[in-house]
């Protein structure tokens, strides 16, 4: 296949080449367009943001994963375009970390590594023009966006208990948070553990990353003081209150988001009779999506999907 030439105009010249090959992957939550770029026997991933980006903010973006490759926690970037908002890195083979946390053998490994990497991105000094806003208020800015009669009344019940609650007193300062650390943004290549799109990265309270990838892992009390105390390098003591709040806050922050994808992309919304009972809870979304019966392609499964979120934000 040869090269589109507005995709190949994104590439470095070294890359602009008859025998390059580009192919599209996936397009992001944020609505980047994300390609697979194949040149001389070495493969690079092309992300083109979308024009709506301002330009700030794409830069800030830029200048954050750059400064997350120089701490080893984000792939090296070799390539920027600001005219196409164009950024190419070095593509990483993923050797699966959930298969390193989910194997019995090697979870102790794969949860050091996990508290150890998210250390390293909170230990990188936060640039001053990194914005950012609490979850919570994400919260709310989601929930404003999605009509509450579109949703199961236990969704509702959700969001608005969380809106209404004081939460606990930080008792650690901001750091450079990732903000979407969820399997599909970890890539493991056998030794390091990088994460991927950094579209929503900026400060943050630093359980919140921790709390998030939690949650999508299905981690257990216990799990989540090893995480912990990986991340601090201490033994593992109780859950701080915020951790936990945040933990709760999180699940509820992407089942909500992934709740108003689905009814952007034309799915209708509650059938009116979704009870917390009778929905899936992750487990069992995980299973239909690895059998194959549900997709994240679909407005469906971005439903399914967001109601075993939320109903995890309240189990």
């Amino acid at each position: 296949m040869t090269v589109p030439l507005d995709l190949g105009a994104c590439l470095p010249a070294e890359l602009q080449a008859p025998t390059t090959t580009i192919t599209r992957v996936a397009v992001g939550l944020s609505g980047a367009g994300v390609y697979r770029v194949d040149a001389d026997g070495q493969a690079f991933v092309l992300k083109i943001s979308d024009e709506s980006e301002p330009i700030a903010r794409w830069h800030t973006t830029l200048h954050i994963q750059q400064l997350a490759a120089e701490a080893g926690v984000a792939p090296r970037i070799i390539h920027a375009d600001e005219s196409r908002r164009a950024m190419v890195s070095a593509f990483v083979v993923d050797r699966s970390f959930p298969m390193l946390y989910f194997t019995p053998a090697t979870r102790d490994a794969a949860i050091t590594l996990l508290g150890r990497t998210v250390r390293r991105l909170h230990d990188v000094p936060l640039p001053p023009e990194a914005e950012g806003k609490s979850p919570r208020e994400s919260l709310a800015t989601i929930w404003a966006l999605l009509p509450s009669s579109a949703v199961p009344a236990f969704v509702s019940d959700a969001v608005q208990r969380v809106l209404a609650e004081d939460p606990p007193p930080a008792d650690r300062a901001a750091v450079l948070s990732h903000n979407d650390v969820n399997p599909t943004n970890l890539v493991y290549d056998g030794e390091h553990l990088l994460l991927l799109d950094w579209a929503a990265a900026g400060p943050n309270d630093p359980y919140y990353d921790l709390a998030a990838v939690s949650v999508f892992l299905r981690m257990d009390a216990d799990t989540c003081k090893a995480l912990l105390a990986a991340y601090d390098g201490a033994p593992p003591t109780p859950l701080p209150a915020g951790f936990s709040y945040l933990r709760r806050v999180a699940a509820l922050l992407c089942g909500t988001i992934l709740l108003y994808m689905a009814r952007q992309s034309g799915f209708t919304g509650t059938t009116g009779d979704e009870t917390l009972e009778s929905t899936l809870g992750l487990a069992d979304f995980y299973q239909r999506m690895r059998s194959g019966s549900v997709s994240l392609a679909t407005g469906e499964g971005k439903w399914l999907f967001g109601l075993a979120l939320v109903k995890a934000s309240l189990t």
